[in-house]
């Protein structure tokens, strides 16, 4: 019996050692297992959050690309803008140029009108200082006329040789014709008969009186004959010369 005693003691000491183990093993596992849960929720709270991150981060990226999308539209209409803008802004500045142009233009035409229009009063002044008062003078369209009767400068009305009075006429009508260069020059002849030939004859003993013995160009005179109407006789017209100015017209257009 009492060599049953301490092996008794020694297997009540030994189980209730291993009754202890176990309850810390136990107790162990307890931990561990609240452990794990504890970090169970962990790893759902920090995939619940991932997957937060993750959206808001597809959110922002689907809107960094429409603000992308939205500021390559505007940057094009910008663009497009400022196309449109630059083409108006050169329409505009062509419009102006081509209107400056054409106001310059008529400018000149308006400046050409006036400056006939001087020098025709200037021209009609002249006249009355050289041909005299009892001279036959006209104006009409910016052209100087001055008329004289037939009978005024040939011998007779049918005749072709320039009397001396007609003579002396045409020398003082070559001095206004000289002072005026740049008009042009007619000698029309009226004929109420119907006989230019005549008409003609006389105008161009005018012009050869005006040339020979008073020294205007020959290129500068011009004949013509005409209907009278009632009326005969020779006129010597002083015009614009028209010709330059639509050259000068057609230049400058």
């Amino acid at each position: 019996m009492k060599k049953l005693v301490p092996l008794i003691l020694f297997l009540i000491s030994t189980t209730l050692i291993q009754a202890q183990k176990k309850k810390d093993l136990l107790n162990k596992i307890t931990e561990l297992e609240q452990t794990i849960l504890a970090l169970n929720d962990s790893v759902s709270v920090a995939k619940r959050q991932i997957n937060v991150s993750n959206a808001n981060a597809e959110l922002a990226n689907r809107e960094a690309a429409e603000l992308r999308d939205a500021n390559a539209t505007l940057l094009q209409n910008l663009t497009n803008f400022s196309k449109i803008s630059k083409q108006n802004t050169e329409t505009v500045n062509s419009a102006l140029s081509s209107l400056n142009e054409k106001e310059q233009q008529l400018r000149l035409i308006s400046d050409s009108f006036a400056k006939n229009d001087s020098t025709a009063i200037a021209i009609l002044s002249q006249s009355k200082q050289i041909l005299g008062a009892n001279a036959k003078i006209g104006a009409a369209n910016g052209s100087i006329s001055v008329s004289n009767s037939l009978l005024s400068l040939f011998e007779n009305d049918q005749s072709e040789v320039l009397s001396e009075e007609g003579k002396a006429t045409i020398a003082r009508i070559a001095q206004l014709i000289t002072k005026n260069p740049e008009r042009e020059i007619t000698i029309e002849a009226l004929n109420i008969t119907g006989d230019f030939d005549v008409s003609y004859t006389q105008a161009a003993a005018v012009a050869n009186e005006l040339w020979k013995a008073n020294g205007i160009p020959a290129e500068r005179l011009k004949i013509a004959t005409k209907d009278g109407n009632f009326k005969e006789g020779i006129t010597i017209k002083l015009s614009p010369d028209l010709k330059a100015f639509y050259s000068l017209a057609k230049e400058k257009m």
